[in-house]
């Protein structure tokens, strides 16, 4: 079995301050978080950026900041990762969710095939109109997009943009479970969806909450590519004990370890993904 990729999702769009103080918001937190995830064995960066008041923001200075501070502090620790910046964001137009692309240029970029009612308070949309153009694009500019599967029907949406040629295979399937609106973060679950992603297909799981270690454990059974864990998917170590993102880190990595896999680094992370850096 391969080497496993462990992607670090720093902070998401809605983690707050006042829910963890862990939770990284300023570039130059980041940017920090950043150094020590790869440290503690993190070969994929995933990053949401936040405005001044740590507010989930699409702008594209901010995620030209942010970024260029995390290449910046990584190459000072002659440190190497994986980039993946969001595109999502519902309230944005479609035009600020692709804005960062060109010009930060990273090996990946989330891509979220379908809309749902994200823990039943808001809508998650994402329209055939914005997927068709994000898939278009990303080929145009050579990103990889991660496919990020929070309910089933989403797993149809790929394979009817692979036969338009919106997307193109091999694919990477990110996991997401365990959100509320969408599938919840178990074995059943995951039987369901493994079986029906694009033939070829890399993939990687991350469980919200209470499913992020069953999550972790499901997809190590099942001989996953990568895992993904993080401030954005989950903010506890133990229950009612606060984690750090490279707490979380290096707790995969030492699961990756016990079930027999070695940990990939970024040069081994793009080959597996078949990805390549361009800055």
């Amino acid at each position: 079995m391969g080497k496993l990729i462990i992607t670090a999702a720093l902070c998401g769009a809605g983690t707050t301050k006042a829910q963890t103080p862990h939770v990284p918001v300023t570039p130059d937190e980041i940017a920090a978080d950043s150094v020590a995830c790869v440290k503690a064995g993190a070969s994929v960066l995933h990053i949401h950026v936040r405005d001044k008041d740590g507010v989930n923001s699409m702008d594209t200075e901010i995620f030209v900041e942010t970024v260029g501070k995390m290449r910046a502090a990584l190459a000072a620790e002659g440190l190497d990762a994986v980039l993946n910046l969001t595109t999502s964001g519902s309230k944005f137009s479609d035009e600020l969710r692709m804005g960062h692309l060109p010009i930060l240029k990273p090996e990946m970029c989330s891509y979220d095939p379908g809309t749902m009612n994200w823990a039943n308070s808001y809508v998650f949309l994402n329209t055939p109109a914005f997927l068709e153009k994000l898939g278009k694009y990303v080929q145009e500019l050579d990103i990889k997009p991660e496919l990020e599967i929070f309910d089933g029907g989403m797993i149809g949406n790929i394979n009817y943009y692979i036969k338009k040629g919106v997307l193109k295979t091999p694919c990477h399937v990110q996991f997401v479970l365990g959100v509320t609106g969408g599938m919840p973060g178990d074995a059943e679950a995951l039987s369901y969806l493994l079986p029906k992603i694009p033939k070829g297909s890399t993939w990687s799981v991350t469980g919200i909450g209470r499913s992020h270690v069953p999550c972790m454990l499901l997809g190590l059974a099942e001989g996953c590519d990568g895992l993904r864990v993080g401030l954005e998917d989950n903010i506890f170590y133990d229950k009612g004990v606060l984690a750090t993102n490279a707490e979380l880190v290096t707790r995969a990595a030492e699961l990756g370890r016990l079930a027999g896999r070695e940990i990939a680094n970024a040069a081994e992370a793009r080959e597996i993904l078949g990805v390549r850096k361009k800055v």
